[in-house]
């Protein structure tokens, strides 16, 4: 076998959601410095100055620890993110202590202001929009209960802090699958890298190997020929092996295709549409054990020496399979016969799965003309239509 070199690791994908978070902290500096604008310039006149400056420090310190966190990939946890709405709400309540009255029912700002949306932003980003609203949500809660009135201003906060989580949680969301679309392509290049390394080396080895048994058992014939036959279903099977992809989608489907490109053999001759068959995972490994069953059949009853032709059809509205024989055939009332003994095994399997995916099967036979299973199954099944036009 000749050498080859290690595989190498798919490239690490980056986070999506970065820029997002970098421009959260950009945020949360520029909301905290224009807090501190207004805490110097109403500090004179807070009902407790002295806590103000709490809050004041509480936001500094918190503005930069969050900032430093969430700069890398492995800061941006879960409860670091829970912890910071609850602290900028925390920090926000604290106003009912700190303003006066006249502050409550006027218009001017918070000592923590519009830094408190910081928390808002910071839950979209982790969390997208299901996130982004509940803390815009919370948020706008505690602005309610410490202003303890209502009014347009109040309802205008009320609508950006939900709509920045609505919009940043968005955003969140896409960059999220976007991620997930591009590190799915780079495991499959990555797997198709590899599948093709091992080729070159399989086929400078063992598929070489296999060629020359083959080639020289039918050469010496007898005992020699029996192993070449053996020797060339396995080069079949191993070729079948590396040309077949069977990576699932995002949506969490597989190529049907490619997994019956597996059970073609020296006997077995698989024909599949030249483009990939995407199927549920649940109805391609379904459809693909209806399959397997079906050659187990031929090789229960139709004899070692049996071909056996699989084809795979791919129709806008269902996926049509055939399995066809080219054994004796199965007497006229055989199967009936069976059916009164409680003998249908692996027919009696055939057709209860198929029964189970909502599609249909026939079974084409003859003495003397082989055996065919035709399989029918809807690429979605359909719900049952209720009797009697009840709604």
């Amino acid at each position: 076998m000749t050498g080859s070199q290690a595989p190498s690791p798919p490239p690490q994908v980056a986070d999506g959601r970065t820029p997002l978070w970098r421009g959260h902290n950009v945020f949360r500096v520029v909301t905290f410095l224009y807090a501190a604008f207004w805490f110097f310039m109403s500090y004179p006149s807070y009902e407790r100055p002295w806590l103000a400056a709490i809050c004041f420090c509480g936001m500094a310190v918190w503005t930069v620890f969050t900032v430093w966190r969430y700069w890398t990939r492995a800061g941006r946890t879960n409860r670091l993110v829970a912890a910071d709405v609850v602290v900028v709400n925390g920090l926000f309540l604290l106003n009912e202590f700190i303003l006066t009255e006249a502050q409550m029912g006027s218009p001017d700002p918070s000592v923590v202001t519009v830094w408190h949306s910081t928390g808002v932003t910071a839950a979209a980003v982790q969390w997208g929009v299901k996130g982004g609203l509940t803390a815009g949500v919370v948020a706008a809660a505690a602005n309610l209960l410490v202003r303890g009135r209502t009014g347009s201003d109040m309802a205008l906060d009320t609508l950006l802090l939900v709509g920045v989580g609505l919009v940043i949680g968005l955003n969140s969301d896409t960059a999220r699958r976007s991620t997930e679309r591009l590190a799915q392509a780079l495991r499959a290049e990555a797997a198709t890298a590899e599948r093709e390394r091992l080729a070159r080396s399989i086929h400078d080895s063992v598929l070489q190997v296999l060629a020359r048994v083959r080639r020289r058992g039918s050469e010496l014939g007898g005992e020699a020929a029996e192993l070449a036959e053996l020797a060339g279903e396995q080069e079949i099977k191993l070729r079948s092996l590396i040309a077949t992809k069977p990576e699932t989608t995002e949506d969490g489907e597989t190529d049907l295709a490619a997994r019956l490109q597996v059970l073609r053999s020296g006997r077995v001759h698989v024909s599949v549409p030249g483009n990939p068959v995407r199927l549920s995972e649940q109805l391609s490994s379904a459809l693909a054990a209806v399959v397997r069953e079906a050659l187990a059949n031929v090789d229960k009853h139709a004899g070692e020496k049996a071909q056996a032709w699989v084809l795979l059809e791919e129709l806008p509205d269902e996926v049509v399979l055939s399995v066809r024989d080219d054994g004796p055939g199965i007497p006229a009332g055989r199967l009936d016969e069976a059916a009164a003994e409680g003998r249908m095994g692996i027919a009696k399997s055939i057709r209860g799965r198929v029964a189970e995916l909502g599609g249909k099967i026939e079974l084409d036979t003859a003495p003397g003309e082989g055996t065919e299973w035709e399989v029918r199954v809807p690429r979605v099944r359909e719900p049952k239509r209720r009797r009697g036009g009840e709604r």
